[in-house]
């Protein structure tokens, strides 16, 4: 199990979605983890998020010196 991730003053779901796996698309996952919040835009601080596992996978092609 995950750590809950604890809100700061003013996070929004973009913002945490980049905080926690470096990607604002993965904030549909964390609304959906997380349905009690789900109309939530600004979030005051100390507010406690289920965090789920997420796999990012990427569109972009692999740089030239990584393709084979």
């Amino acid at each position: 199990m995950h750590k809950p991730y604890i809100t700061t003053q003013g996070d929004t779901w973009d913002i945490i979605a980049f905080k926690l796996y470096g990607n604002e698309k993965a904030m549909d996952k964390l609304i959906e983890a997380n349905p009690a919040h789900r109309d939530t835009v600004f979030f005051s601080a100390n507010v406690s998020l289920v965090v789920p596992v997420v796999e990012m996978r990427s569109t972009d092609p692999a740089p030239p010196w990584r393709q084979v």
